[in-house]
């Protein structure tokens, strides 16, 4: 970041580095100290990150910079960041990078956080959708179907079928499915099937009626659970 050029505090901060208790020592001084410097160079060299206040700060570039450098999680850095940073699109430039990491980290979860991360910072919708296509497509978390169906409504008008597609994949892989899992998934979503995008559910029926199609359940046991499958719509 250009404002580290004039690094006022790096020789002052450097005689603590070999203190056992170095980012205690840090902290004390720098979270809160009077001199804007002196708090952005703290977030950048803190050593396990930068810590909650300093995203809180009340100047927009150390935020920036704290924002860049935590290991919180994407909700909690976007509610501590600063709102001039969200606003004024030169500052917002500053966080482009992190954002996206953050975005694709969330769209690889079940949709709850990314929900609620895009209720807080909708401006970043277009950079969630990016992440959701473009962004790899292993379907280690499944989406929760009522939190992708509340990410439909907000996403709609934005969504091709390059980004229909990645949402599918998110679901469960029910050709890999036990008849056990598979019932408990079918009954869940019937529980919930008013809350659940009407695409989804046709998603899950179809993919349902193929596995038995190629089953070797017994013909009571595909009857059974073509039964569940039919109640999705």
């Amino acid at each position: 970041m250009d404002a580290l050029s004039n690094l006022t505090y790096k020789k002052e901060v450097d005689t603590l580095r070999d203190e056992p208790n170095f980012e205690a020592l840090g902290d004390a001084r720098y979270i809160h100290h009077s001199d804007m410097e002196a708090r952005l160079y703290w977030a950048f060299c803190r050593p396990s990150g930068s810590h909650p206040d300093q995203i809180s700060d009340a100047e927009p570039l150390v935020s920036i910079m704290a924002f860049n450098h935590s290991r919180l999680g994407a909700l909690e850095r976007f509610q501590r960041l600063h709102p001039n940073v969200i606003s004024d699109e030169l500052l917002r430039v500053k966080i482009k990078n992190r954002t996206r990491m953050l975005f694709r980290s969330l769209v690889d979860h079940d949709f709850s956080e990314l929900n609620a991360v895009l209720e807080l910072v909708p401006i970043f919708l277009h950079v969630a959708i990016d992440q959701l296509k473009n962004g790899r497509k292993w379907n280690d978390i499944e989406a929760n179907l009522v939190e992708a169906s509340r990410f439909i409504r907000t996403a709609e008008a934005l969504l091709d079928e390059v980004a229909w597609e990645a949402i599918f994949l998110k679901l469960k892989v029910i050709e890999e499915s036990e008849v056990d899992d598979l019932k408990a998934y079918l009954n869940d979503a019937i529980a919930h099937k008013e809350q659940i995008d009407a695409r989804l559910l046709a998603y899950i029926q179809q993919e349902t009626l193929t596995w038995i199609e190629r089953s070797s359940l017994h013909l009571l046991q595909k009857k059974a659970m073509e039964k569940l499958a039919l109640a999705l719509i």
